[in-house]
């Protein structure tokens, strides 16, 4: 196995506590795998014969409607892990997974991985847990889409995006690269690019968010009320409503 395999699977939050004997276990199961930008890693609906841990790139998970619409449902950058519901019971595939620039990943199957939990019944809880944050996870992302208006939808995936690959700036905001294209973010929220765009651009003007270059630096106060169901109900300002009607 290789170190930084090891390591990222240790990393992970569905081994959270595991014993360094399980993680040798786990990353001995383990095969690295290369692929091309815009390689489809797997496509929806195929056999989910496994998981797949990030190494280097980005892989974008999303569900293309029959008129050629995609919505994206996320992006998995290094040091996450996708399919790890399908390495438990190979189901189908929830969503086509497609390489953002070049990406490596190590992939552990489904029948291997399920005769080793077999034998390890106190790794069994922990990936349990992780399931159910994801299913949380899941639910928020889908209220979101559902039943805020698009002012309240990019503020929330703002909030996501810095808490998760961010670092907090001495004044208490909160910083982060934003590598991710508009067209990339309009499709996680719900709305069209223009919009997308339009909408940072208030929120800039209102003190909200900062770009330089690829990094937005974010007041999350300021972000925190925009993204409060309270604004989604009053209908918010003139831009949000601007923004809506396209």
């Amino acid at each position: 196995m290789s170190a930084p395999l090891r390591t990222a699977i240790s990393r992970l939050d569905m081994f959270a506590g595991a014993s360094p004997d399980d993680i040798d276990a786990v990353a001995a199961l383990a095969v690295e795998q290369r692929f091309k930008d815009g390689e489809q890693l797997f496509s929806r609906g195929a056999p989910g014969e496994g998981m797949l841990i990030v190494l280097q790139g980005s892989i974008r998970l999303s569900i293309v409607s029959v008129d050629g619409r995609e919505l994206i449902l996320r992006e998995a950058g290094p040091g996450d892990v996708i399919g790890e519901i399908a390495v438990l019971d190979g189901g189908r595939r929830t969503a086509d997974a497609t390489a953002v620039g070049p990406v490596v990943v190590g992939f552990i199957g489904q029948a291997p991985f399920t005769r080793l939990l077999s034998t390890r019944p106190a790794m069994q809880m922990l990936i349990l847990q992780v399931l159910c944050a994801r299913l949380r996870d899941t639910t928020d992302q889908l209220e979101s889409i559902a039943l805020y208006p698009l002012e309240a939808r990019l503020a929330r995936f703002l909030l996501w995006h810095v808490q998760r690959f961010g670092r907090t700036r001495p004044d208490g905001g909160r910083s982060a690269p934003l590598t991710i294209s508009q067209s990339a973010i309009a499709s996680f929220v719900g709305a069209s690019r223009p919009k997308v765009n339009r909408l940072l651009a208030s929120f800039e003007e209102r003190g909200a968010i900062e770009r330089r270059g690829a990094i937005v630096h974010c007041d999350v106060a300021a972000l925190t009320r925009l993204a409060q169901a309270e604004t989604a109900a009053g209908g918010g300002d003139g831009a949000s409503q601007d923004a809506e009607r396209g």
